[in-house]
């Protein structure tokens, strides 16, 4: 159950510890606001509009995110930014229907063969994204950040094992650093049927999802800009619409390709301000220990907004 963790386990631990507080007579050393948002997972549509609107009433001088996990070796964590997301959808297109792979195989394109191949040049092996400028715009880590990067719990070893993971990507680099650049994700993959429903066609498109993470000064707008000037790179007519007879007729290869309806950029604070640091130490005093510290978060919130 996604959702009864993310994010109604924080929102539960927030209140409980107001209850508490207010239980024992302890007054608030600040003035606090809450605000809670549901519609996270549907891309936050309503939250700009309404922190928009009630700018007044929600203004304060520290913001902190109760979003994210515990760190995999148990120990609290505190990070400082969350990446940004760009989805898409490419659409590679074969026979204008569904054809007999014995009567037209080795004749008629099969587009789930071609998306397959289109993929395969987006990566190498190890992970690393092929596409012409994905990684130019990137904010290079500051010297404390990198420092934190180096500080947190050297894990991946297990991690890998639980997972069942032989071999991770990213060239022998940690987890941890390679959350702080960008990704390109196959999110799923679509084209005529498998198992039991299997039939021996050739299908007339195939379908890929992706997303793109992002970090610290990259906008999606032009990350989505590149991945389109790639797929054109490889050959492909690319067009925002169903293609028409007329387009497949005259172009041998076509892919359609769209944005997901919502995208937005990362956030990243400072960890060397004054307030990074004391709300680190204000958790340090509360848990019995050093938290670990995280320059970014791997997954994405709209924090752009505030």
């Amino acid at each position: 159950a996604r959702s009864a963790s993310d994010d109604k386990g924080p929102i539960v631990a927030l209140l409980a510890a107001l209850d508490a507080l207010r239980a024992a007579k302890i007054p608030l050393a600040v003035n606090l606001k809450v605000i809670l948002e549901g519609e996270e997972e549907n891309g936050s549509p309503h939250l700009e509009s309404t922190l928009l609107a009630h700018r007044e009433l929600l203004a304060g001088d520290v913001l902190i995110a109760a979003d994210g996990p515990v760190h995999a070796s148990g120990r609290p964590l505190v990070f400082f930014g969350n990446r940004g997301i760009a989805g898409m959808e490419i659409t590679v297109y074969g026979p204008i229907r569904s054809l007999h792979s014995g009567h037209y195989g080795n004749w008629a394109p099969n587009p789930a063969m071609g998306l397959a191949q289109l993929l395969a040049t987006m990566k190498d092996a190890n992970g690393r994204v092929l596409i012409a400028g994905f990684y130019d715009d990137v904010a290079p880590l500051s010297e404390a950040e990198r420092r934190a990067i180096a500080a947190m719990p050297r894990d991946d070893a297990e991690l890998a094992a639980k997972l069942g993971i032989a071999q991770p990507e990213g060239s022998g680099r940690r987890l941890a650093e390679l959350i702080h650049e960008p990704s390109l994700n196959v999110r799923g993959l679509r084209s005529a049927d498998v198992g039991e429903q299997s039939r021996t066609v050739i299908p007339d498109r195939a379908i890929a999802s992706l997303d793109l993470r992002l970090v610290k000064n990259e906008t999606p707008e032009r990350q989505f800009e590149r991945v389109v000037a790639h797929i054109r790179k490889q050959g492909y007519y690319v067009t925002t619409n169903e293609a028409t007879p007329q387009e497949r007729a005259k172009y041998p290869k076509i892919a359609r390709v769209t944005k997901d309806a919502w995208n937005y950029p990362a956030t990243r604070t400072p960890m060397d301000l004054p307030v990074s640091r004391a709300v680190v130490a204000v958790v340090a005093g509360a848990t019995g220990g050093p938290p670990v510290q995280l320059p970014s978060l791997g997954g994405s919130a709209p924090m752009y907004i505030f």
